[in-house]
């Protein structure tokens, strides 16, 4: 197996890896498992991108929560169960700094 050195990968930015009969591409981010990675090891992609499914998810069952037949408990359990799980998978694995706390914070805010 051969990599390319991280000096030669930053500069050129077309370093690749080979193995046996196998050769990988150099790309600056890729999805894995529903969460975004990049070469910086950077979450803010992967946070916006959360945000944004939570905000489809949530007005698409946005009748569900508007409907007077289903109690604020159920409603509540809901949001919990979808919502948050969206928002929250894989997050024992992001690096938070106090602008990303801040955005979690803000969309849960507004989300209840």
């Amino acid at each position: 197996m051969t990599v390319e050195g991280k000096n030669s990968l930053k500069k050129n930015k077309t370093g690749h890896l080979k193995t046996k009969n196998y050769k990988f591409e150099r790309v600056e981010n890729f999805k894995y498992l529903g969460v975004i990675l990049n070469e910086d090891n950077n979450n803010q992609t992967d946070l916006q991108e959360r945000i944004k499914n939570v905000n489809k998810t949530y007005f698409m069952l946005q009748i569900f929560f508007k409907n007077k037949n289903i109690s604020k408990k159920q409603q509540l359990r809901l949001n919990n169960t979808i919502t948050d799980k969206t928002l929250t998978y894989a997050s024992e694995t992001w690096t938070l700094n106090k602008e990303r706390y801040k955005a979690i914070e803000h969309f849960l805010k507004e989300s209840v």
